[in-house]
């Protein structure tokens, strides 16, 4: 029997990427068996060894922020967005050592986020924006760049509460807050609901070569997506396991509040990725261009496997 192509996909420890690890955990169990593909995961610690991974070729695909996917599309158009891999789910925490009680108490401190490509930066941008703060150098704060799974330990360390706080992809928010260095100051999903965040992009021979076992991936994973509402227990126990976290902080994420994190709407909107690239590229500057989302996005899978 011929050998079934392979699927690499990379990852980071989050609770975006979730999904991912529910299909893995699916396939490793023979709880499913995919006919035409395999999948292999490959977690990364942060988002620029991913991108370049992406880039030189050597993965397939990554659940990777949606902004970086544009750009690499922007220079590349090598890969085509499939699929959301979830919609909101994440969290500005503020320094218990910074006595952050509200927004304006920000000023003249440092803020981390994951990525100035990414969702957290608008985000977080708009936030200040909407409340008459001004971002960057000798202005009201500055933003700094910190891959996601280093978050804790800078908060941990940070004795004298020069950094504020920071936005970042669950779970590291709730697992600042349980090793009690930070508060819960406002959830991503509040300063715009039901927003894109992480994206799945697949090299476009992979998508020529292999439509059936695309088709196969993202039929899984939407069911996967579902299976979070279905059997929430199930979803923090396989997600411990597959993000090296505490049971306890995946509980926290999948159920305080139930729903921080989504993963039943998992259908691109052109929309609101559109709104992203406008933000992005106008608003901040931090996307070289605008990209034709139309050919980006190839949206024949999700609709195959009914994603909403």
């Amino acid at each position: 029997m011929a050998q079934k192509p392979v699927i690499k996909i990379g990852h980071l420890k989050i609770t975006d990427h979730l999904v991912l690890g529910i299909t893995a955990d699916k396939l490793q169990k023979g709880i499913e068996t995919f006919k035409y593909c395999d999948i292999e995961t490959k977690a990364y610690r942060g988002w620029n060894p991913l991108a370049e991974d992406l880039r030189a070729g050597n993965l397939d695909g990554a659940c990777i922020l949606a902004p970086i996917a544009m750009e690499l599309y922007h220079s590349k158009k090598q890969h085509h967005m499939v699929l959301q891999m979830h919609k909101e789910g994440s969290t500005i925490v503020v320094n218990k050592r910074a006595n952050i009680q509200k927004l304006e108490d920000f000023k003249g401190k440092n803020v981390l986020i994951p990525h100035y490509l990414s969702a957290h930066h608008l985000l977080f941008d708009k936030l200040l924006r909407e409340n008459g703060l001004e971002i960057g150098a000798g202005k009201d704060l500055v933003f700094d760049v910190v891959a996601p799974s280093d978050i804790p330990e800078i908060m941990e360390w940070d004795e004298k509460g020069q950094v504020a706080g920071f936005i970042v992809a669950e779970p590291f928010g709730a697992q600042v807050v349980k090793e009690g260095y930070g508060n819960e100051f406002k959830l991503s999903k509040e300063i715009w609901p039901n927003h894109p965040c992480c994206v799945l992009v697949l090299r476009e021979d992979v998508i020529e070569s292999n439509p059936d076992g695309v088709h196969e991936l993202v039929n899984s994973l939407v069911a996967s997506g579902l299976s979070v509402r279905q059997d929430v227990n199930n979803a923090i126990e396989v997600g411990a396991k597959f993000l090296s976290q505490d049971v306890e902080v995946m509980r926290a994420v999948l159920t305080d509040p139930r729903e921080r994190v989504t993963y039943h709407e998992l259908k691109p909107v052109l929309e609101d990725l559109e709104y992203m690239q406008n933000y992005m590229t106008g608003t901040i500057q931090a996307m070289s261009a605008k990209i034709d989302l139309e050919k980006f996005v190839d949206m024949q899978f999700a609709r195959a496997a009914g994603a909403k």
